[in-house]
């Protein structure tokens, strides 16, 4: 999806750093992943050296990292100590040379940066579609500001509201089971409940912690949402679920009209 991008003064820098957009040029042709990296460029504004950083993960957070990275090697950020929130920003931040720790050494966390699958307008948030929710919403709840960076097809009415997959983390012991009672908690709100899969031969994803993943699917808004969360984490055999409610403390928005932020 191409989407012409015009001038914004709270968009040129980010445009520019990011590459896509010259002084001289009076508009340009971003695509869908353009959008995140302006988006993701943005965000990183908000760091400063010496902080502890939750490094997300997704298509939107791998290009945060990146330029992280990049500000780390040219010298504009110093003492910078990351915790990935999946083994594959772990590998991505050391081909970076990001100094990487965990939770247990840094147990505050100062800024988190991430993408998201679904913002709605209160900034409640679906994540995991890449299959790393459990470590993403531990980092992230443990941290003074949480970041989301987001194109404009994100944002919902409601949580589940773009049709695509709200994904919940279960063991793999007896998941069918587990799926069922997920299905019929949602029952109301149209819910097919379908295990995740990868490959032509269909086998089941592996999250990073050997879970299985769940997606559920609604035609219609949940409700409540709280009651939402306790109801699917009362559940034996459920770890989490991808709602990330009430944790972000602002969203970056980028669309056709430039960047829009979004505070809690």
């Amino acid at each position: 999806m191409a989407i012409p991008y015009p001038h914004f003064i709270a968009t040129e820098k980010a445009a520019m750093d990011a590459g896509l957009l010259l002084p001289s040029s009076p508009s340009v042709i971003l695509t869908q992943d353009d959008l995140k990296k302006i988006a993701a460029y943005k965000a990183v504004e908000y760091v400063e050296s010496g902080m502890v950083l939750g490094l997300g993960t997704g298509s939107t957070a791998k290009h945060a990292v990146d330029r992280i990275g990049e500000l780390l090697h040219q010298g504009k950020l110093k003492d910078i100590v990351g915790i990935p929130t999946s083994k594959k920003t772990h590998e991505q931040a050391l081909s970076l040379g990001i100094p990487l720790s965990d939770l247990n050494s840094h147990p505050v966390v100062d800024l988190a940066i991430d993408g998201a699958d679904e913002v709605d307008p209160f900034l409640n948030l679906v994540k995991g579609r890449g299959g790393s929710l459990l470590r993403e919403k531990m980092v992230e709840s443990a941290c003074k500001k949480f970041i989301v960076i987001v194109d404009e097809s994100k944002l919902v009415k409601y949580l589940g509201g773009s049709g695509l997959a709200m994904p919940v983390e279960v063991i793999q012991f007896s998941w069918r089971f587990t799926a069922e009672r997920l299905r019929r908690l949602f029952e109301d709100a149209g819910c097919v409940a379908k295990l995740r899969t990868f490959g032509e031969k269909e086998e089941p994803f592996v999250t990073d912690n050997g879970n299985f993943i769940v997606d559920l699917y609604f035609d219609r808004s949940i409700g409540d949402l709280k009651a939402a969360s306790e109801a699917i984490l009362h559940l034996a055999g459920v770890v989490e679920h991808g709602m990330f409610l009430d944790m972000a403390t602002a969203v970056i928005v980028a669309g056709e009209l430039g960047l829009t932020m979004k505070i809690k």
